[in-house]
């Protein structure tokens, strides 16, 4: 079943700029872990971010479990976004904030700014972020303040927050480019070991393309905004990946 549906997407940041993307389109399935692969600059980013309009797309069409993100109202919008869990490349911690509280502000769609504010957290969510904390390997850092932690547990704090949301989408934006490779790899299997636990499909931009081939079942390719590869990793050849990275200086 198709969870997410993307047709024709164009972008451009100004009236007159160059077009970003360049009328891409692909489906997610529900028990799709898809890498978005490509050189710096091919749009990756910019892809993942209109999944849940975080930047404004100027043509096609996105269908997320349903509706058509396009023609949502800011409150059906911010309803959506409580179902896209999203990990970052710059993890996006509150430095001071403790382990927990940065998970707990997971559930701010749910709760309000207010009681998150005051930390008025009903027990079942504090009992969930506990429950994420230990999934990912941190029930010894509860109480530690974010900037306290590793590039690496810092990143898995990203991961519980984002499950704090329960999403029905996980969307990754180079998840693992700011931490090194035996790092890079624990992450990834985490992520995708919780992903299939909780049957819950994921959308990855990742520059490094071992770890795509390695953890995601299905691969699109861009190159300059354009789909150069479509298909199963087990599909993709090395003159795919010479037609992606062409224009990428070595």
């Amino acid at each position: 079943m198709s969870v997410l549906s993307v047709k024709d997407l164009r972008v451009r940041y100004s009236a007159n700029g160059p077009e970003i993307l360049k009328g891409i389109s692909f489906e997610l399935q529900s028990d799709d872990f898809l890498a978005m692969i490509g050189p710096s600059g091919a749009g990756k980013s910019t892809l993942i971010r209109c999944i849940n309009r975080l930047v404004e797309p100027t043509g096609g069409e996105i269908v997320l479990l349903g509706e058509d993100v396009r023609a949502l109202r800011p409150s059906e919008l911010r309803r959506l976004r409580r179902n896209v869990g999203m990990i970052f490349q710059e993890f996006n911690l509150i430095n001071r904030m403790s382990v927990m509280d940065n998970v707990l502000s997971g559930r701010l769609g749910y709760t309000g700014n207010l009681r998150s504010l005051f930390r008025h957290f009903p027990k079942k969510d504090i009992e969930k972020a506990l429950y994420y904390l230990d999934r990912v390997g941190l029930t010894d850092h509860v109480d530690k303040r974010a900037d306290a932690l590793s590039g690496g547990q810092r990143q898995r704090v990203g991961i519980a927050r984002a499950l704090m949301q329960t999403p029905k989408l996980l969307l990754l934006d180079e998840p693992t480019s700011a931490l090194d490779p035996k790092i890079s790899r624990e992450v990834m299997a985490l992520i995708m070991g919780i992903a299939k636990e909780l049957g819950v499909p994921a959308l990855c931009n990742i520059h490094d393309v071992q770890l795509a081939k390695e953890f995601c079942n299905r691969i699109v390719g861009l190159q300059d905004g354009v789909k150069k590869f479509d298909g199963e990793t087990a599909t993709l050849r090395d003159r795919d990946l010479e037609e992606i990275y062409a224009m990428e200086v070595l």
